[in-house]
């Protein structure tokens, strides 16, 4: 027992002394540590490309997909870029149990609180990004897309974007910056951006392979054009630098959706540095 003392003593001693080290701020219940910009987890800022991730909380079916968000910052780290990491400040629209794939009554969560569970607390409320300060932006997927960052979940075609989502998003377009979006999010730029060309997969089922498929009809009425991609693709719509991959709009292997990632990823990168 002392010996397991000896080892677990001053680990824990070291967990609650974390504040003193730089770089790192207590986070209290109810205060937030400021985020000033810098790649993520604190390391010094990197020469590449700035770009700002916009979260919608944390779990897939009521926030961002975590695998996702994940895999936009490994291919991102890998391609040299300086990451800053945003969500908005609000409610959810609901909680769900993951475990159960339904509503929890009782719970109420806040996007921004949430989302910061990803960034490892170094995370800015949306309402702060500016395009002027950033290369590009991405949004990742999760029902949150549809649920927290828009009302697409509910409403479909006739769909509202969160203000500070239309903001940035005619924002980096007025000033010829990249926008990437995966998944279900590209319904965000087909709302907001006139004309725009997206994907999110292909445009049936086929047995099920492809369950999210009538998205495609919705980005349609929504007055912009969808183009059939595959999985590991990303479709560039060079004029409004946009680009698009389907991810989790698919059923298929973990691998294909993070080179789908990968590849929308490094476009964006490419055309940031144009």
């Amino acid at each position: 027992m002392a010996a397991v003392r000896a080892l677990v003593v001053p680990r824990l001693a070291a967990a609650s002394a974390f504040p003193r080290f730089p770089g790192l701020r207590p986070l209290y219940p109810g205060a937030r540590a400021p985020s000033p910009r810098a790649a993520l987890h604190g390391s010094a800022p990197r020469p590449g490309a700035r770009v700002a991730l916009v979260l919608s909380g944390c779990g897939v079916y009521d926030g961002t997909e975590l695998h996702e968000a994940s895999a936009i910052l490994v291919h991102l780290s890998r391609g040299g870029a300086e990451v800053q990491i945003f969500a908005p400040d609000m409610p959810q629209m609901h909680v769900i149990d993951h475990t159960k794939g339904q509503p929890s009554e009782s719970e109420t969560r806040n996007v921004l609180t949430e989302s910061a569970r990803i960034a490892r607390g170094k995370i800015s409320d949306l309402a702060r990004l500016s395009a002027a300060n950033h290369d590009a932006v991405i949004f990742p997927r999760g029902f949150g897309a549809a649920k927290n960052l828009s009302t697409f979940a509910v409403d479909g075609k006739d769909c509202k974007v969160n203000k500070d989502v239309e903001r940035v998003l005619k924002e980096f377009h007025k000033a010829g910056k990249p926008i990437g979006l995966c998944c279900i999010a590209p319904v965000l730029a087909a709302r907001v951006l006139s004309g725009v060309e997206v994907t999110v997969g292909h445009e049936q089922e086929e047995g099920g392979k492809w369950p999210y498929a009538g998205t495609a009809e919705a980005i349609k009425a929504l007055g912009a054009k969808h183009c059939v991609t595959g999985v590991t693709d990303a479709h560039v719509d060079q004029k409004n630098k946009v680009v698009t991959t389907p991810a989790f709009m698919c059923e298929t292997a973990l691998h294909h959706i993070h080179d789908g990632i990968g590849a929308m990823v490094k476009k964006v990168l490419e055309l940031a540095r144009k």
